[in-house]
């Protein structure tokens, strides 16, 4: 059996990467970019810097700052026309992962037409779109590296889940001192999605020889970096390490899958804008102890491969290691449950069916080791609610 690995065309990794955007573009044939961002990024400054660059080579881009933290097909509209109308032949998606995931739809919207609900899964968006060049300034969603977007249905508050092949930028531009300014609690959610999509790419049923390398050393960097990313915001070997970490991860799910945990954390995140990785957060110790019996070497190998657990111990030692280190990681890092974190208990409990639906209907538990029912499902946002 073959696996397709599909990868950025060009990536830029390491301090001050961001200082190659112009040469890129040049080497890829791009003269007239956008930039799809958000208000938080033009105000820390980095817009007026990246067209700073760009201005200094000659390159003058067009901007579209309104990316929301959790893109829908509404938010985007504006900016599918604004490209169209600027007729711009790239993109420059810089910020977290909602403003990478709103570049790539933007993209393939303003050159192929339609509704952002005729991309979803299961089909598969095999054209490309308006080239992507990917700058993300979080630790977390390695975006800049996958095929894959996630934009919601506004009127249905329905998270799509659309992939394939013309997802993927063409370029990214991996630069960590971008993340130096984050602050504890968007570090901590980013950094537990990254470590996600690490532990749930090689758990899954799609795994292969190149996603698991991946995999493997992104925990490896994600695990022993994330507490003192949290802790200590300016210790730069963390932050670099949790970059490239992401990166990593990224790849890793992107050639192979995620599972579960992400199954179930976009209906949360629809339904009550719960962040993307805070939701991946609350999820995860009581997914991985339901899952563990259907891979257990496997998530034997993630504790040992985070440190929790020695070479010596057993596989049922090791996965007991793993849960209490995920217990105990989301309680340094504040991860809150769904209760504490203000989510109506009403709406909640009201909509459990529905929200099985949608997590099993993305796909993504298919992947998982321990494939889920509904009822399983209802189970386990029960057990999270606190």
């Amino acid at each position: 059996m073959t696996s397709t690995i599909v990868l950025p065309k060009v990536m830029e990794v390491g301090a001050g990467a961001i200082n190659k955007l112009a040469d890129t573009l040049h080497n890829l044939g791009y003269t007239t970019p956008c930039i799809i961002t958000d208000p938080m990024m033009q105000q820390l400054g980095y817009v007026d810097r990246i067209s700073g660059l760009l201005s200094s080579a000659g390159i003058e881009a067009g901007v579209f700052a309104d990316c929301i933290p959790e893109p829908t097909d509404s938010s985007i509209r504006a900016a599918v026309e604004l490209v169209v109308d600027g007729n711009f032949d790239s993109l420059i998606a810089l910020g977290g992962g909602s403003a990478i995931d709103s570049a790539k739809a933007i993209g393939i919207l303003a050159k192929h037409g339609g509704d952002m609900r005729e991309y979803k899964v299961p089909n598969q968006v095999t054209a490309a779109g308006i080239p992507v060049i990917a700058i993300p300034t979080t630790a977390g969603t390695g975006s800049e590296a996958t095929r894959a977007t996630i934009i919601t249905d506004a009127a249905s508050d329905e998270k799509m889940l659309c992939m394939g092949i013309g997802l993927m930028p063409i370029a990214a531009i991996i630069d960590y001192e971008l993340t130096l300014s984050l602050p504890p609690r968007v570090t901590a959610d980013t950094g537990i999605d990254a470590l996600t999509h690490a532990i749930e790419a090689y758990v899954s049923r799609k795994a292969n020889p190149f996603s698991d390398q991946q995999a493997i050393a992104a925990i490896k960097l994600l695990a022993p970096n994330l507490r003192t990313a949290f802790n200590e915001p300016e210790n730069r070997p963390a932050r670099e390490a949790m970059m490239l970490g992401a990166t990593l991860a990224g790849i890793a799910f992107s050639n192979a899958s995620v599972a579960l945990v992400h199954g179930m954390s976009r209906p949360i995140g629809a339904h009550f804008h719960v962040p993307h990785g805070l939701s991946n957060a609350m999820l995860l110790p009581a997914v991985t102890e339901y899952s563990i019996p259907g891979a257990p070497e496997r998530y034997a190998d993630c504790a040992r491969l985070m440190g929790v657990a020695d070479v010596q111990d057993d596989t049922e030692t090791a996965n007991r290691k793993l849960l209490i280190e995920l217990q105990a990681l989301n309680k340094e890092l504040q991860v809150p449950t769904l209760s504490e974190f203000g989510a109506d208990k009403d709406k909640f409990f009201t909509n459990l069916q529905l929200m099985a639906e949608q997590a099993l209907a993305s796909g993504s538990p298919g992947n998982n080791p321990r494939v889920p029912s509904a009822e399983d499902v209802i189970e386990l946002y029960t057990q999270v609610w606190g």
